[in-house]
């Protein structure tokens, strides 16, 4: 976990373009997205130095979610879910290893990230929208007035 920020130390910004950030199990390490290249991408930097900076995904991805071991990062691009294994231990502080899809399914998912995994790191729970019955219907009732009146009639 982060530590708080001390008495003295103002806010400063971090990044311009992430959405959707969330912080390693250790606070060491932020993953986001961002569409910095033009294409939405999964990044990693530290924290809270922010002096190393990687790209995780390949080709495109959102809504990161670390494993609760710190040991992997899992991430959506379209209907796959992929992880990436993470080395945290080596020289250079992280290595990521390549992206790996888990599965593939079509799945409509919200604008945010609506999944997460178990605390044993073993099971995905996620939250699916229902399907689209069609478009909506709209009714428009002119003279809705008279048709009360009509209905239901007043002794005036």
């Amino acid at each position: 976990m982060a530590p708080p920020l001390a008495s003295d130390e103002s806010p400063s910004r971090l990044l311009e373009s992430a959405r959707q950030p969330i912080f390693s199990p250790d606070g060491e390490w932020l993953a986001y997205e961002s569409n910095e290249s033009g294409r939405t991408e999964i990044y990693v930097i530290a924290f809270p130095n922010a002096d190393q900076r990687h790209k995780i995904s390949t080709d495109g991805g959102t809504e990161p979610l670390w494993a609760p071991s710190g040991s992997e990062l899992f991430y959506r691009n379209i209907n796959k879910m992929l992880a990436v294994e993470i080395e945290n231990d080596t020289e250079e502080g992280f290595r990521p290893g390549r992206p790996r899809v888990l599965f593939e399914k079509e799945l409509k998912f919200a604008y945010r990230r609506n999944y997460d995994i178990s605390p044993d790191g073993k099971r995905f729970i996620m939250v699916q929208i229902p399907p689209s019955t069609g478009p909506g219907q709209l009714e428009i009732v002119f003279n809705w007035f008279d048709e009360l009146k009509r209905l239901v009639p007043t002794d005036n």
